[in-house]
């Protein structure tokens, strides 16, 4: 047999080939875990496609399969049932020794593609100049998850944050600090530089004016037209406005570096908008001869109605303004561009709110009927929002908008209440259980969000998912935590884990069913591009592994043999729930 491999699909080779001998394609041979568990382990429903393409009877296709199975040392029950269902139970030797073979796996089975691919991911996105908020969090939580299993799945990965540093909001910041100190050198129009070291602003002062920028430009129509215009200013290369534009910038990446660093996730590329701009007057200028563009009331656009693979109705790709300033379209298209040519990128993601599926539809289109994006493939990975237990988009205790570090605070706050109430962590010292703290709460938050399909908006109630029970980062982090514990004692007292051995109580069966998950968890997840499947894997493996403790005190097991098997078991369990959650983000510590 291979040697790593789910176990439904060993399955359904096994199966594809009796299908075969019966002069049937091998792909109805297909295996999923049973929904009839009173049934069997597993199900074949193959004979139901072959029957209605062949014409046939499918339960005498599915008997027929059956009587071509003829392999006792594997399956315990191999029945067909009407109307043409095969069902499977494997022999209990079979589950022993497929569990054998996990022993010494660090992948506990979970193949490596056999075919790599340049993938960037495009996930983060925020804003120079603005503190990160409970809307960044779903883009930075999930993409850090897909990053994690792209490359467990054998993908070359390139994440990249893509900060938003180059548009209108740099305009609003620079007329507003032009209105705070107009005296700096930067609102010089003939100054060349040499400009100053220190930058005139710091976090604070951003934070402060930002929102005030933005809500006189919304509220005056003259002052959104200056910051348009410095805008374009900025962009046809004004030094003193580059200077100061490089000062907000660096500023604002140092701040978010560090919030990044808070929450476990990180990228490979730290670039915005702004590292493409020298690639786009050379750009315009090869669609332009291209004949891909038109002019329409001064502004420059790709026609995208009814072009591309789908050919459907869209509005026009919207490239240069009518007063000369690129949009973030344009660098989108530039980004695609890079993208594809310097790091030869075969299939790009972007982890990007689900509102923006339009502009995503547009891009893709426009970079494919231009041939800008060559070979390469695009996904927008979309998501909901973050709503509180009113249903409305999250908020702090005191009504404001969320920070990020307002979340973080809170849920560290829940965290150290729910290991004071659990009374596990009191005699530890102030700095560990600090640090326990801290990864409960981002336990909490991660498992949280990602519990939930992608797609879908979410109640995110700290209270409900803080909880060291139900489906719940928390409760995760405990069960994990407490194989550790058991391991621990077993090998204080010299007892090591040895070769499994045929199960002989259910629970002992269950479990190694649900270990033997996991390659299949994980494709999925990867497949469909939703962590949510690996979040259920994980609860429905710690649940298995508690009602297997219940029934198998292991410890004080008598028999050498059976306890040696069940560490072993109870180790296989603790690395695929470790591995689970850190394919999620999600640290577990020594203890709780």
């Amino acid at each position: 047999m291979s040697a790593r491999i789910a176990l439904d699909d060993h399955l359904g080779e096994i199966l594809g080939a009796a299908f075969e001998a019966r002069g049937l394609a091998a792909a109805y041979g297909a295996v999923a875990v049973s929904n009839r568990p009173d049934l069997g382990q597993f199900q074949c429903n193959g004979a139901l496609a072959a029957a209605k393409r062949e014409r046939r009877d499918p339960m005498a296709i599915a008997e027929a399969v059956v009587g071509a199975l003829d392999r006792p040392e594997m399956f315990a029950g191999l029945t067909a049932t009407r109307p043409g269902f095969i069902n499977i139970v494997l022999a209990d030797d079979f589950l022993a020794e497929w569990a054998n073979r996990l022993t010494d796996d660090p992948r506990l089975g979970c193949p490596v593609k056999p075919a790599s691919e340049r993938v960037v991911i495009d996930f983060g996105g925020p804003n120079v100049a603005k503190s990160m908020h409970v809307g960044h969090l779903r883009s930075a939580i999930i993409g850090d998850s897909l990053q994690r299993l792209f490359r467990f799945r054998g993908d070359e990965v390139v994440s990249d944050v893509h900060l938003g540093d180059w548009g209108t909001q740099m305009g609003m910041l620079i007329r507003a600090v032009e209105r705070l100190e107009p005296d700096l050198p930067y609102f010089d129009a003939d100054a060349t530089g040499p400009f100053p070291a220190d930058p005139p602003v710091g976090l604070d002062d951003l934070e402060r004016i930002y929102p005030e920028a933005t809500a006189r430009c919304e509220a005056d129509p003259a002052a959104m037209e200056a910051a348009r215009q410095a805008t374009a200013e900025l962009q046809r290369g004004r030094p003193g406005y580059l200077a100061l534009w490089r000062h907000i910038s660096a500023v604002s990446v140092a701040a978010l570096k560090e919030d990044y660093a808070r929450l476990g996730v990180t990228f490979d590329l730290w670039k915005g908008e702004s590292d493409v701009q020298a690639l786009i007057p050379g750009m315009l200028d090869d669609l332009k001869r291209a004949g891909a563009t038109r002019q329409s009331e001064g502004a420059l656009v790709i026609d995208l109605d009814g072009a591309g693979a789908d050919k459907g109705p869209m509005p026009p790709f919207l490239l240069v303004k009518s007063d000369g300033a690129v949009m973030y379209s344009t660098t989108d298209l530039a980004t695609v561009k890079e993208r594809v040519e310097a790091l030869g990128a075969r299939r790009i993601l972007y982890v990007v709110d689900q509102r923006q599926a339009l502009h995503f539809r547009q891009l893709f289109r426009a970079a494919a009927i231009t041939g800008i994006a060559g070979e390469a493939r695009f996904e927008h990975i979309g998501f909901g929002t973050v709503n509180g237990p009113d249903g409305k988009p999250f908020k702090t205790r005191a009504g404001g908008v969320a920070k990020l570090k307002d979340l973080m605070r809170m849920a560290h706050d829940q965290a150290l209440e729910r290991l004071r109430q659990a009374e596990t962590a009191e005699s530890y010292d102030p700095a560990e259980k600090q640090e326990i703290a801290r990864m409960v709460a981002w336990a909490t938050v991660k498992y949280a969000d990602l519990s939930n399909h992608r797609a879908t908006d979410y109640v995110f109630d700290l209270d409900r998912v803080s909880r060291f029970e139900g489906r719940t980062g928390p409760y995760l982090l405990y069960s994990a935590v407490r194989i550790k514990s058991i391991l621990a004692k077993a090998a204080e007292a010299g007892l090591a884990p040895g070769p499994v051995v045929a199960p002989g109580y259910p629970a002992e069966r269950d479990l190694m069913l649900a270990i033997f998950e996991l390659p299949r968890a994980v494709a999925v997840a990867y497949d469909k591009r939703a962590p949510n499947h690996l979040c259920e894997f994980a609860y429905q493996l710690a649940q298995t592994f508690s009602r297997f403790y219940e029934t198998c005190h292991i410890l004080a097991e008598p028999d050498p043999k059976l306890r040696a098997s069940w560490l072993t078991l109870a180790r296989q369990c603790l690395g695929a729930l470790d591995l689970t959650l850190d394919l999620l983000g999600i640290e577990v510590p020594e203890r709780m």
